[in-house]
């Protein structure tokens, strides 16, 4: 299909299919209802296409945001791509759907989904950006070069009941979900979990050598999706220990932030409340727990996967200006002095300046 971009005097971009698709850039506030009832309704949809997201992006990171929208000649809107635009002079200058998480590429028809891909590859030519990187989580009918370099892990949850979701797993993982239990410890869930949380959290992402995202992402998240938005904290002895974020949508919810102190590995609270989530989602009807994404092979994948779960491959397509091919991480040997420097900070420091810092690390 013949596809060719224009330029209108808003300054806004428009992509044409022998006139039949036309792509418009949008305020997605503006059409919310239109835009998530569209997006809920298409094959491999995820809650960070919801159009909340881009007033999140916008208020938290302070990034441009470029959210499309796809509509055929009488109008109906057959596709959306919400994309964000991370540029720095340290890491580069970046396309992403979505940054900082895992999904979030283009939904709808074919020929929608072609289009808007095709204008997001038009801009950032145009824009000379370095990459350009369309998340998603199922395969595209796209052209374009995908990595694969990250996987996600699932878990089918059984419908009848927790003492079900025990049974499913082997013995040395019900002894370890067991024993914080056997200690006292106590999973809480809610809004008011949302500062205990980023306690652990910032302190978690310390100890690793990552910079940590600031607390006033969590605090817009828990505002935002007060119903999808889902946070808890595993307490041991009046001190949070364990703590997870993570959304849901339609029978799926991942855990896609979550953290534990060093002080009490030995008494895996990561385990119970892991655990206590899994049981929390099969009360509310969620069939499928989402362990979010992971390198294949680390660490922490093989942490993920001895809960009897199962990897899912992500379609991440890209489109690569020069040499870079892949958004920053602390894998990458130009940035490995970073880790080692960040692990000694002290934690209000790292804390303070790691937002400063992640919001260019797409």
């Amino acid at each position: 299909m013949a596809l060719y971009i224009i330029r209108r005097h808003d300054d806004h971009w428009c992509c044409r299919a022998n006139m039949s698709i036309k792509v418009e850039q949008v305020d997605a506030s503006a059409m919310a209802a239109e835009w998530d009832a569209f997006v809920q309704l298409q094959l491999g949809w995820t809650h960070f296409h919801l159009c909340a997201w881009q007033s999140v992006v916008r208020t938290v990171w302070k990034h441009e945001t470029l959210y499309l929208t796809a509509r055929n000649d009488y109008g109906a809107l057959c596709g959306v791509l919400p994309l964000v635009r991370v540029r720095s002079r340290l890491f580069g200058d970046f396309v992403c759907s979505m940054p900082f998480v895992s999904y979030g590429g283009p939904l709808g028809s074919t020929e929608a989904v072609r289009a808007l891909a095709q204008w997001a590859v038009e801009y950032s030519d145009t824009q000379r950006v370095d990459l350009l990187e369309l998340r998603s989580y199922v395969q595209l009918p796209l052209d374009m070069p995908v990595s694969h370099r990250k996987v996600t892990v699932v878990l089918d949850l059984p419908g009848s009941g927790s003492e079900a979701l025990m049974k499913s797993f082997d013995a040395k993982v019900r002894s370890q979900v067991r024993r914080p239990f056997k200690e006292g410890m106590e999973v809480r869930f809610g809004p008011d979990q949302v500062e205990p949380f980023f306690a652990v959290f910032s302190e978690h992402m310390r100890d690793l050598g990552t910079p940590t995202q600031p607390l006033s992402l969590f605090r817009t998240l828990a505002e935002t999706f007060p119903d999808s938005a889902l946070f808890a904290c595993a307490w041991i002895n009046g001190e949070p220990v364990a703590a997870g974020c993570g959304f849901r949508w339609g029978s799926e919810f991942e855990i896609t932030w979550a953290s534990s102190l060093r002080s009490h590995s030995r008494l895996s609270p990561n385990m119970g409340l892991y655990f206590a989530f899994m049981e929390r989602m099969q009360q509310e009807g969620v069939v499928l727990f989402n362990f979010g994404r992971c390198t294949p092979d680390s660490g922490t994948h093989r942490f993920k996967r001895q809960w009897g779960s199962r990897d899912v491959p992500l379609w991440w397509y890209n489109r690569a200006r020069s040499a870079v091919r892949k958004t920053p991480s602390p894998d990458d040997s130009r940035y490995s002095m970073g880790p080692r420097v960040w692990r000694k900070l002290p934690v209000p420091v790292a804390t303070r300046l790691g937002p400063m810092i992640v919001r260019f690390i797409p």
